[in-house]
């Protein structure tokens, strides 16, 4: 599908096999969430655009470039908080936006309960988020809400992701590039990724 970049790094593959696993605990499970999350930013961010600058070095003068755009990290309350840390580390000029989707268990719709987001954009690009992408519609309604903001460029960022969520994000929105680590079989009757990893939110939070 275009738009839809797997990653076939060994070291996401790597790590993505001890996220999976139900032995592993919160913490190790909070810290593979944000060295994945690392890994993937930094193929997510490949083509951002640069701008020339001349640095003194103490032999003398060198040419570089400078990142040219502003970077927005926007989680989805609340599974997507544990992304955030590792990216900002890479990109600390970044500015942190919080949108809060939660999943009806019923409806298996999302609902918006939380948004902090300025009056206008501060940020060119936008880099949605959550580690889990699922039915997709959490992470259609953070990007409706985004496009209605006024954000011009976004790309989400995910672990695991289904089929089903991949088709209808990339069906809501075609412009959005989708930046996942492993493309899993399909989703359950109560909306799971099959095999996934089970709740990320709780399985971060020991609250599962």
């Amino acid at each position: 599908m275009e738009g839809l970049f797997v990653s076939n790094h060994p070291l996401i593959r790597h790590k993505v096999a001890l996220l999976r696993d139900i032995q592993t605990e919160p913490k190790k499970f909070r810290e593979l969430i944000r060295e994945i999350a690392i890994l993937l930013a930094y193929e997510a961010t490949s083509d951002l655009g640069l701008s020339p600058v001349t640095v003194t070095t103490p032999m003398g003068q060198a040419d570089g470039t400078i990142l040219a755009e502003k970077i927005g990290l926007v989680p989805i309350l609340r599974a997507g908080l544990g992304m955030v840390e590792g990216i900002w580390e890479m990109m600390p000029g970044a500015e942190v936006w919080h949108l809060g989707v939660y999943r009806d268990e019923k409806t298996l719709r999302p609902v918006q309960y939380y948004n902090k987001l300025p009056v206008a954009p501060t940020v060119q690009v936008c880099l949605v988020l959550d580690p889990m992408l699922a039915t997709g519609g959490s992470a259609v309604a953070c990007i409706d809400i985004l496009k209605r903001w006024g954000a011009r460029r976004i790309k989400f960022v995910g672990i695991i992701a289904a089929p089903e969520g991949v088709a209808a994000l990339h069906e809501a929105h075609p412009d959005v590039p989708i930046h996942i680590a492993v493309l899993d079989s399909h989703l359950n009757e109560i909306g799971y990724i099959v095999p996934g990893l089970g709740d990320a939110g709780d399985r971060q939070f020991g609250t599962g």
